[in-house]
């Protein structure tokens, strides 16, 4: 059976969206790209927007952008770094002190196919951001979306899960270091992470759901080499070619959207473009690998993932404890 399953005979729109008046959304590193896209969208129609970033500077500037399209529109900035574990605490925190609910997390912030660095706790640059921030940031919000009744967690992973391995002997990249394979990796974590958490909600009978998406090749900054760094005028020669092959942020930002407000969207489901090997189309329920469904090494990284963040998930709608 094909990977993709789509039985939709009608495409999935913005029409789609509908209102998101009374809803708050927190989208990391919605300063650009797609997630940018996907906070204006919701924003326009209604929800309270927090854009979790680094660079005040930037989100500021995606906070306009977005009031351009709409006065009304409602985007705030929220510091957060999710390659340091105490900003994400930080960031938990004020979180908590100014909002009393949270409808939709999207965790969308990540990096790409960098040389080998660590971040500030220690952990290899990808998987720390791109999974273990937040790992540690899904779990400090968890009071907040188990008392938000239909909450939903949206973790943005990539078709690029598929060359993924993750090899617990060395899950910081220390012997073995490939940036696209542990990039690979950093995105089968966030399904890995998905197919877990949902499976712990549905067991503590929350209404919260957990779910996944990719963009398919969309055309943003993520994965962009600045001159000086290895690849950097491969890059520049074939961009050409491998921009016909990918389809705007906004396009890629409809799995996102579609994940987290289609009513019809169940806990574990896993969103992507409709077209040619998942790059480009409308967002439709799309099928993971085997690799992403292995129960035993779901469990193994959401143990590793509490040691190392030190955040142990308390899914009785408890204080976080921060």
């Amino acid at each position: 059976m094909p990977e993709n399953s789509n039985t939709d005979q009608r495409p999935w729109t913005l029409d789609e969206v509908g209102d998101q008046t009374s809803r708050t959304v927190l989208v990391t590193g919605a300063n650009s790209g797609i997630g940018l896209e996907a906070a204006k969208e919701l924003a326009a129609r209604g929800a309270r927007v927090v854009l979790a970033c680094r660079s005040e500077e930037k989100a500021t500037k995606a906070i306009e952008e977005i009031r351009r399209a709409e006065a009304q529109c409602s985007g705030e900035f929220l510091q957060l770094d999710l390659a340091d574990l105490s900003s994400v605490r930080s960031a938990a925190q004020h979180f908590h002190e100014s909002h009393d609910r949270l409808d939709i997390l999207i965790n969308n912030a990540g990096v790409m196919a960098l040389p080998r660095m660590e971040t500030a706790d220690g952990f290899e640059m990808q998987l720390g951001t791109n999974h273990l921030g937040h790992f540690a940031l899904t779990g400090l919000l968890l009071d907040r979306m188990l008392g938000t009744a239909g909450s939903r967690i949206v973790t943005v992973s990539s078709g690029g899960h598929r060359m993924g391995r993750i090899h617990f002997d060395d899950l910081q990249s220390e012997k073995l270091y490939g940036r696209w394979r542990v990039y690979g990796r950093s995105k089968l974590a966030n399904l890995l992470f998905t197919y877990e958490l949902q499976r712990r909600l549905a067991e503590s009978g929350a209404a919260s759901i957990a779910v996944a998406a990719h963009p398919g090749g969309a055309g943003t900054n993520l994965g962009r080499l600045e001159p000086g760094q290895s690849g950097y005028w491969f890059q520049r020669v074939w961009r050409p070619v491998f921009g016909a092959m990918t389809q705007s942020a906004a396009m890629g930002a409809l799995p996102t959207l579609r994940a987290a407000v289609d009513p019809d969207v169940e806990g574990g489901d896993y969103y992507g473009p409709s077209g040619f090997a998942e790059q480009r189309g409308w967002p439709v329920k799309v099928r993971s690998n085997k690799r992403s469904h292995d129960r035993e090494a779901q469990a193994r990284l959401w143990r590793a993932s509490e040691e190392l963040t030190g955040v142990v998930y308390d899914f009785g709608n408890r204080d976080a404890g921060l």
